[in-house]
């Protein structure tokens, strides 16, 4: 997939929601391909936390799809952490992932997750 709708993807979603902290698309390898980070916005990871974080998104990926022919494809995941929420979406092979800001209800995560999911079946 060309970078420049990789680039679109990120913008897309972090439009969605003023608690979106980062959007990057990460492909099969753990490489960034693509992000948006909120403005004015500190990362919670290191640079070396941050490459080791996506390359843990590219296996968990890798072994996910082992189950595929059984469960049927992953939707989405969603992670909740003491100072940050996740989710993530497949986008043919890259993965999406998204982090949120830990105060968001329950029902604001549902809303982001309702708007993301026609951004990535478009890409897909």
């Amino acid at each position: 997939m060309a970078t420049k709708k990789l680039e679109e993807i990120c913008n897309r979603i972090s439009l969605i929601s003023p608690y979106i902290r980062f959007v990057g698309v990460i492909s099969t390898n753990g490489e960034l391909l693509a992000y948006k980070r909120r403005d004015n916005m500190t990362p919670l990871l290191d640079s070396t936390a941050t490459k080791n974080q996506f390359a843990h998104i590219a296996i968990k990926t890798d072994m996910e799809a082992k189950f595929d022919k059984s469960l049927g494809e992953v939707q989405f995941v969603w992670e909740e952490r003491k100072k940050v929420q996740t989710i993530s979406f497949a986008v043919g092979k890259h993965r999406v992932w998204v982090s949120i800001d830990k105060k968001v209800i329950r029902s604001e995560m549902l809303r982001i997750i309702d708007a993301c999911f026609p951004i990535v079946k478009n890409y897909s």
